[in-house]
């Protein structure tokens, strides 16, 4: 490999681990600590104990403790492409965006069509842009993810410890999700749950989807209704009780109520009808947190929904009062 299209690490580096890193796997440790080294090479020199903790050779699976010292022996691995940056009006609106940060979390209100984290033809995600925003920032993860063109609440965690704390309040149900859906046609004040399992399925052509089926896995979601569009349309609360992928749109198709503008479980003519009203995007919004904090204590964070959505179904409802 030339040395032209390397870069090499040419110096035995030492690294003493902080407190918040306390428990974490050291293979886990060095992929984050040495982005860009493929996999195959931490392992190796793991394996060959070129990596040394304390002096001493560990394995994939030792977990380190605040004040190890950690020896990284000279690297070298191919230049990655530099990573794209955040355009100067993503920077503000994302900056504009933040809703809540303390020492540990930052919530975010996540605009439409910005996917989470890059990936699948994906450059630049959420995270990665925040990444550069925040270069002062060492430790930056998702708590949770958000569908690319769901908006709304979404939480990254500024400390390992805050990531998993959180992780832990997801696993026991200590937060609340609640969210915002435009559906089409009436929705009954009666229908208040859809527990039906879901399973993740692969098409033909690649493409996955989840299904209600009785083999899937339990899935449960909470309704209420908010506002009425005439028969048309009907903006329903939605709370998540369990975390299935794409979960809220599913039990919402299930229910025979697709979320308008979904174009994977939605319906072609009712979207391209509600296009003409200026709803071009899925209608499904994360409009509230209901968290305990790291810190202690406990705190409730709310996204105001998009004011052309709002402005959308005003639109609509105009139009069917001048049609009634």
């Amino acid at each position: 490999m030339s040395e032209k299209n390397s870069s090499t690490n040419t110096s035995v580096r030492f690294v003493e681990i902080e407190e918040d890193f306390d428990g974490q796997r050291i293979d886990n440790f060095l992929r984050t600590e040495l982005k860009g080294v493929p996999k195959s090479l931490i392992y190796r020199i793991l394996r060959k104990g070129e990596l040394r903790v304390n002096k001493k050779r560990v394995k994939p699976e030792y977990r380190l403790q605040g004040g190890d010292l950690v020896r990284i022996p000279p690297i070298r691995v191919a230049e990655r492409d530099e990573a794209p940056k955040p355009s100067g009006n993503l920077q503000r609106a994302l900056e504009d965006s933040v809703l809540y940060e303390d020492k540990d979390l930052i919530v975010v209100n996540k605009p439409s069509g910005l996917a989470v984290h890059g990936g699948s033809g994906v450059s630049l995600g959420l995270i990665e842009a925040f990444r550069q925003i925040r270069p002062e920032c060492r430790f930056l993860e998702l708590v949770h993810r958000l569908d690319r063109d769901t908006s709304g609440c979404i939480m990254i965690a500024k400390k390992r410890s805050a990531l998993k704390f959180m992780h832990e309040a997801l696993q026991k149900s200590r937060i609340t999700k609640i969210y915002n859906a435009l559906v089409d046609g009436s929705w009954s004040e009666r229908k208040k749950r859809i527990d039906a399992p879901l399973r993740k399925n692969e098409l033909k052509s690649g493409e996955r989807v989840v299904r209600v089926q009785a083999d899937g896995k339990a899935s449960l979601t909470e309704y209420k209704v908010l506002r009425r569009i005439g028969r048309v349309a009907t903006l329903v609360e939605a709370r998540p009780i369990t975390g299935r992928t794409h979960q809220i749109r599913v039990h919402c198709q299930f229910a025979g109520h697709a979320i308008i503008g979904d174009d994977k479980y939605g319906l072609d003519e009712t979207n391209r009808h509600m296009k003409e009203v200026g709803i071009k995007r899925l209608f499904l919004h994360a409009a509230e947190l209901r968290i305990p904090l790291p810190s202690g204590g406990r705190m409730v964070i709310k996204a105001p929904l998009d004011k052309q959505l709002l402005g959308a179904m005003d639109a609509l409802d105009k139009q069917l009062k001048m049609i009634g």
